[in-house]
């Protein structure tokens, strides 16, 4: 059973959710930007522990920053999408995705049964 081909106003309504993703993602990228850098060893201003607790923050902050850039480039990847008319139909088998699923994930390039099939 395929999905109904999306409408004009789920269009806009999605564009609009990946816009303000993308622009939320974007602006984490840039405050989380000073956790994600080398942790200096010096001894004289911290502690072994506290060297060791910084050191695991900053790396929590560069996985983090990593996941959120893949998750950005998606997100751009979905507005290319919809630039270009290819929107809403899976990349893969290219049947409607199904504005239940985009809803749900609006960057999802891959309908449910092709996305099922990826992971297993």
């Amino acid at each position: 059973m395929s999905a109904q081909a999306l409408t004009a106003r789920q269009v806009d309504e999605l564009t609009q959710r990946l816009r303000l993703q993308r622009d939320n993602l974007q602006q984490q990228i840039t405050d989380g930007g000073e956790q994600a850098q080398p942790v200096t060893l010096d001894q004289q201003s911290i502690g072994r522990v506290s060297r060791v607790d910084a050191i695991q923050q900053q790396q929590v902050a560069v996985a983090s920053r990593a996941q959120i850039k893949q998750t950005l480039r998606q997100v751009a990847s979905a507005l290319a999408r919809i630039e270009s008319g290819d929107y809403g139909f899976c990349s893969r088998c290219d049947e409607s995705i199904g504005y239940e699923r985009l809803n749900a994930q609006p960057q999802a390039p891959l309908c449910l049964r092709c996305q099922t099939a990826s992971e297993q």
